[in-house]
C-alpha cells in the first residue's frame, strides 16, 4: 500500500520550509526511520523520515521548492505493488504498440491515448514540473518567454543553469549573425568587414567572474531581521574599556585545575555572562522587552550566545544562567556551539531569549556595534584583547585591554542607565572575586 510522506510540523510560528536536499531518489528502497529529504526552516534544518518500509515511488517536490507543513512531497510504495504497476506499464505499452498496426484510422487514436497515459503514469512529467523562483526571475529579468526553455534536469524542471545557457546562446547567435557577410554580387573587391564587437546583455557577465548563489531561508531570516531591529528599535550603542589583566591572572592559576575538575576549559565567556547577570539585576530594563504600551520586565536570565556559522550568525539560548556555575556556563556555551555549528540545534535551543552577548573579537575585532537581537532591547559585546599603555595610579603602564559594547533601545532605556549597566559589567570583570558575591 503507498503511504504519501508529508511535511511534518516544523515548530512554533514556522509555516513552511524549503526542500534543502533528497537524500533518497525515485527507485531507492527504504526502510522505515530513514531520512528522506532536509528542510530549510527560517531557524533550523530537519529530516523528514520514511513511515514504513518499501520504495521511494514518487518524488512529487524539488529541491528550492517552498513546501507548507501537511503537503505530500514524495510517495512511498510496497515493492510488490511497485514492481507490479510497472508490469502493467509494460504490458500496456505492448498493447498500444499492437493497436497501432491495426489500421491507420487506429493509429491517431491510440498515439493519443499512449502520450494521456504516459502523462498520468510518469513520475516527473516536463509539463508537471514548474520552474525553479530563481529561473523564472532570472527569465523575467531579460523578458524571456521561459516555456520556450528546455529543461536540462532528469524530471524536465527549468533551473537558473538553463535560462543563464539560454541567454547565452541568443548571445552568441546574435555574434554570428554580426560576423556572416554578404556576398558581393559583382566581383568588384570590398573591403574587409569590421571585426564584430561581443553584444553585452544587461546582467549577463563571464561566468568566471560572477556567481549566484541562493540565500538559503535561514540567511533570508537573518537578513530580515536584522533590518526589522534597526527599523522598529530607537538603537543607540555606548562603550566603554575593560582591564583583562585580573581575569587573565585567575584563568592562567586556575584553568588547568578547573579543567581537570571539570572536563571543560576556562574561557571568558564564562566571566562576562556573570558579569552581565550581574548588571542585568542592577538594571531590569536591559532584561525586558515591549509589547505594545506594555513594558514586559524578566525575571529570569535566558542569555542568547551569538554563535558564527556557515550560514551567518546564530543565537542560541542558555537557559536560566543566573543558576549555573562557571563551569555549568561553559559546558553550556560549548554544546550550544557544537550543535550550532553541526546543524543539530532543535527549535527549543534558539526559541527566547532575555539579553545577547557576542564576541567579534574570536575574529580579531576591536571595535563594533552589534544590532540588537529583537525583541530584546540590549546586547553586549566583546573585542579582542589587545596590549595598550594606559594611565594607572598616575603612571604609564601596559596592560590587556579589551573594548566592550552594549547596544540597547533607547524607546525604554536611558542612555544614562546604558552607560551605568557597562561600568557595572567592567567592575565586576576587572574583579573576577565580586562575580562569586553577585551569583
Amino acid at each position: 500500500m503507498s503511504v504519501e510522506i508529508r511535511v511534518p510540523e516544523l515548530g512554533e510560528s514556522i509555516v513552511d520550509a524549503t526542500i534543502a536536499s533528497w537524500l533518497k531518489k525515485e527507485g531507492d528502497p527504504v526502510h522505515r526511520g530513514d531520512a528522506l529529504a532536509e528542510l530549510e526552516t527560517d531557524k533550523i534544518n530537519m529530516e523528514v523520515n520514511a513511515d514504513q518500509d518499501g520504495i521511494l515511488q514518487k518524488v512529487l517536490k524539488q529541491v528550492g521548492d517552498v513546501v507548507a507543513v501537511g503537503e505530500v512531497i514524495c510517495v512511498i510504495g510496497a515493492e510488490a505493488e511497485v514492481a507490479a504497476n510497472s508490469a502493467a506499464s509494460n504490458a500496456n505499452g505492448t498493447s498500444t504498440a499492437s493497436s497501432n498496426g491495426s489500421s491507420s484510422a487506429k493509429t491517431e487514436v491510440a498515439s493519443q491515448r499512449g502520450r494521456g497515459d504516459l502523462a498520468a503514469t510518469s513520475p516527473a512529467s516536463d509539463t508537471q514540473r514548474p520552474p525553479s523562483p530563481l529561473a523564472r526571475r532570472i527569465a523575467a529579468e531579460h523578458k524571456v518567454d521561459i516555456s520556450q526553455i528546455r529543461g536540462s534536469s532528469p524530471h524536465g524542471r527549468v533551473t537558473k543553469d538553463d535560462v543563464i545557457s539560454y541567454l547565452e546562446q541568443g548571445v552568441q547567435q546574435t555574434q554570428d549573425e554580426q560576423s556572416t557577410t554578404i556576398p558581393p554580387i559583382a566581383p568588384v573587391a570590398m573591403p574587409a568587414p569590421p571585426a564584430a564587437s561581443p553584444v553585452a546583455l544587461p546582467g549577463i557577465v563571464p561566468s568566471d567572474r560572477e556567481e549566484r548563489i541562493r540565500m538559503s531561508r535561514r540567511r533570508q531570516t537573518i537578513a530580515q531581521r536584522l533590518v526589522e531591529a534597526q527599523h522598529t528599535a530607537a538603537m543607540l550603542t555606548t562603550f566603554n574599556e575593560i582591564d583583562m589583566t585580573a581575569i587573565m591572572d585567575v584563568r592562567s592559576r586556575r584553568k588547568d585545575a578547573f579543567k581537570e575538575r571539570h572536563n571543560v576549559s576556562l574561557g571568558f565567556m564564562s566571566f562576562f555572562t556573570k558579569a552581565a547577570l550581574g548588571a542585568l539585576k542592577a538594571f531590569p530594563r536591559l532584561n525586558a522587552e515591549i509589547q505594545g504600551n506594555e513594558i514586559v520586565l524578566k525575571r529570569y536570565y535566558d542569555i542568547g550566545i551569538a554563535v558564527s556559522t556557515d550560514e551567518g550568525l546564530i543565537v542560541p539560548v542558555l537557559r536560566d544562567a543566573d543558576r549555573k556555575s562557571f563551569a555549568d556556563i561553559e559546558r553550556g556555551v560549548a554544546d550550544l556551539a557544537k550543535k550550532a555549528r553541526s546543524n543539530t540545534l532543535s527549535l527549543a535551543d534558539l526559541q527566547g531569549g532575555t539579553f545577547t552577548i557576542t564576541n567579534g573579537g574570536v575574529f580579531g575585532s576591536l571595535l563594533s556595534t552589534p544590532i540588537l537581537n529583537a525583541p530584546q532591547v540590549g546586547i553586549l559585546g566583546m573585542h579582542k584583547i589587545e596590549q595598550r599603555p594606559i594611565a594607572l595610579n598616575g603612571q604609564v603602564v601596559i596592560r590587556p585591554m579589551m573594548y566592550v559594547a552594549l547596544s540597547y533601545d533607547h524607546r525604554i532605556v536611558d542612555g544614562s542607565e546604558a552607560v551605568r549597566f557597562l561600568v557595572k559589567v567592567k567592575e565586576l570583570a576587572e574583579d573576577p572575586e565580586s562575580l562569586l558575591l553577585e551569583g
